[in-house]
């Protein structure tokens, strides 16, 4: 696989050192340059009013067409709430083996759970969250060990749970692709 590098694409309103500390994140892991870039999009045209959401589907899919690149591997950073249609919400959502995924802080912040607002938390979170988006964006799936970042996750505890790190075994999958 020739990979040049991996973008990821704010849209909305991020902090540059938050940015920068997801950057660093996905560069360690992965082992590739990375970009970051500021992305737009009428947000309104995936926004479903009987939700209150955003359509992950159909945004993954405009991102991919306007965004994406051959040899890159993309990701766009959001902070709406986003669903698919069979499931209540998503933390985010990657073609699998694509180039392309997708990311939201909507529903990662303690706040939205009653608890006291936590910087580090949304921040550990959502380089989870990047990672394993990414992660199936190298042909990962979900893995079953409990501290790997391609474990599925439902809900934000499970997110806290696991570690920033692809484990061994998925490792050694991807390397086995990208040869």
């Amino acid at each position: 696989m020739d990979l040049q590098n991996i973008t990821l694409i704010s849209f909305g309103y991020f902090e540059e050192d938050f940015l920068k500390n997801i950057a660093e994140a996905v560069k360690h892991e992965f082992r590739f340059s990375v970009n970051t870039k500021e992305g737009h999009l009428d947000l309104s045209e995936f926004y479903d009013p009987g939700r209150r959401q955003y359509n992950g589907t159909k945004l993954l899919k405009e991102v991919d067409s306007i965004y994406s690149s051959d040899s890159d591997k993309s990701l766009g950073l959001f902070s709406v709430d986003l669903f698919i249609p069979i499931l209540t919400y998503i933390f985010g959502q990657a073609f699998l083996n694509g180039r392309t995924g997708i990311a939201s802080l909507y529903r990662l912040s303690n706040e939205r759970y009653g608890m006291n607002t936590d910087d580090k938390f949304i921040l550990d979170r959502f380089k989870k969250e990047v990672i394993h988006e990414l992660g199936h964006t190298f042909g990962l799936i979900h893995c079953h060990i409990p501290t790997c970042v391609m474990r599925s996750s439902t809900y934000v505890e499970d997110i806290d749970q696991k570690s920033a790190n692809i484990c061994i075994k998925c490792r050694n999958e991807m390397n086995s692709i990208l040869i």
